[in-house]
């Protein structure tokens, strides 16, 4: 267990937890130890942190009344939503309290008319595509984790997942929030209509503000008709380099894919060996593929596309293109891609570095994380969305010391975040700064920059009790 040392904020009182405690009800407040560190971890690395109790509100007025308690007594309070975080936002790194939005979990209005749904912040996300789905309706962010990450968490990282390439992230599908403030206050940030020039944005700012300005308790998402076709296939390449640069050349002819997945050759045979079958087999000279989907309406457009791609991969070093013809291959081909980071995870500690540049310079992004790990002496593991220029970079331990992997492997991650600015990129395209990437901040932003973040921080939560030591 770790904990962060802190002057500001001090152990919560018997009294006080019995008044939490009646906010919710006891069959909604926890302090035993199982609740405790259940809550106390999400993906990050092994990273563990108690807090003191768990609270499981399941209305607004139940939030509020937390917050005002909270506030009062100048508790440090963390925002749960499915614990799939990967940068350690949803860590209370305080102890304190957590407040777990699982009972948030229904949808409230489907509103097929000016197509656009209500929903609650704990409701999974695969669990709203779904039934959008059976309704002919289509929201389109999906990361690799919506089995089991939730609404909120979404919404709080700007997450994004294979579709946003086409489709955007997912501050390009929320129209308005409901949002507790830490004081106990209830607002709402924006309109429920497709332009609003009124005021500044709130809605955008909370988006993406991992739970360190306010606590999203109802969101409006903006959502389109299904596409009924799509087609899919994956793409092996003698050289990672050159599967990298076909990208670029893809959207240069005009195609926009609702896909475009890269994995490089340990990526794909980590994840074969973890779902334990694969669809195609994978020859030894196969470096790297790309997986590729389109989506629409009309399958002939779909098959014009999917020959002017074929017709760009000619011009790199690609294999024969593996096409996936019936819905059980497709499913097999995405349950690859998306099972990598569980594949890494199972065989190896590793840091998920979240890096995101101009997609044309993607190529060089792979090879200076490969210099730089040849140079710190770590394996990396690198796969992503690589129409959008973001690349996971898994760092492994393997066999590094602890002294080369708290001292040594940082040195190697800010040059690579040094590289990424140096070309117009950032240092997370879709995980979040958190925890684990805050140490990173001063590379991307001046200090004029982070000072304006800490006051926009200190005009939503002046006691600096919500998701404390966290982003900025």
């Amino acid at each position: 267990m770790q904990r962060h040392k802190s002057n500001a904020f001090f152990p919560i009182s018997a009294a006080t937890l019995s008044e939490l405690n009646r906010c919710v009800g006891e069959s909604c407040f926890f302090t035993d130890e199982i609740s405790l560190k259940n809550h106390g971890h999400d993906e990050t690395e092994d990273l563990l942190f108690l807090p003191q109790a768990v609270a499981e509100p399941e209305n607004t007025s139940q939030v509020s009344a937390l917050m005002r308690i909270c506030n009062r007594e100048k508790i440090p309070v963390t925002i749960r939503g499915g614990g799939s975080g990967l940068a350690g936002g949803a860590l209370p790194i305080f102890g304190g309290l957590v407040i777990s939005m699982k009972r948030f979990d229904r949808i409230l209005n489907i509103d097929r008319r000016n197509f656009q749904v209500t929903v609650e912040p704990g409701v999974i996300t695969e669990n709203l595509q779904n039934t959008l789905k059976s309704e002919g309706l289509f929201y389109p962010p999906d990361p690799s984790s919506r089995g089991w990450s939730f609404i909120g968490g979404n919404v709080s990282t700007n997450a994004g997942g294979p579709k946003a390439v086409k489709y955007g992230v997912v501050k390009d599908h929320v129209l308005n929030l409901e949002v507790v403030l830490p004081s106990g206050e209830t607002i709402w940030t924006g309109a429920n209509t497709l332009k609003n020039s009124t005021g500044y944005n709130l809605t955008q700012l909370l988006v993406g503000s991992e739970g360190t300005l306010g606590i999203i308790t109802k969101i409006v998402l903006k959502l389109q008709p299904h596409p009924t076709q799509n087609l899919l296939m994956l793409v092996p390449f003698r050289s990672a380099e050159s599967a990298c640069a076909a990208v670029a050349e893809i959207f240069q002819s005009g195609v926009t894919p609702s896909g475009l997945e890269f994995m490089e050759r340990n990526a794909i045979d980590w994840a074969v060996r973890y779902v334990g079958e694969t669809p195609v087999p994978i020859q030894e000279e196969d470096a790297a593929h790309l997986l590729i989907e389109l989506d629409g309406f009309h399958i002939d457009s779909l098959m014009a596309d999917c020959e002017t791609i074929t017709r760009v991969l000619e011009r790199f070093d690609a294999g024969e293109a593996f096409f996936a013809d019936d819905e059980t291959t497709k499913t097999s081909l995405w349950k690859l891609r998306r099972n990598v980071a569980h594949a890494v995870k199972r065989n190896s500690v590793y840091k998920e570095e979240d890096t995101v540049v101009p997609r044309a310079e993607l190529p060089a992004l792979l090879k200076v994380v490969k210099q730089v790990g040849a140079q710190y002496g770590f394996e990396s593991v690198c796969y992503g969305h690589a129409g959008d220029g973001n690349l996971h970079v898994n760092i492994l331990r393997g066999q590094l010391s602890e002294e080369q992997w708290e001292n040594e492997v940082p040195k190697g991650i800010r040059k690579i975040f040094q590289f990424v600015k140096s070309v117009g990129g950032t240092i997370s395209g879709e995980h979040g700064v958190g925890l684990v990437q805050r140490r990173y901040l001063d590379i991307v932003f001046s200090k004029t920059e982070l000072k304006i973040m800490r006051q926009i921080k200190k005009v939503f939560d002046p006691k600096g009790i919500l998701n404390p030591g966290k982003v900025v």
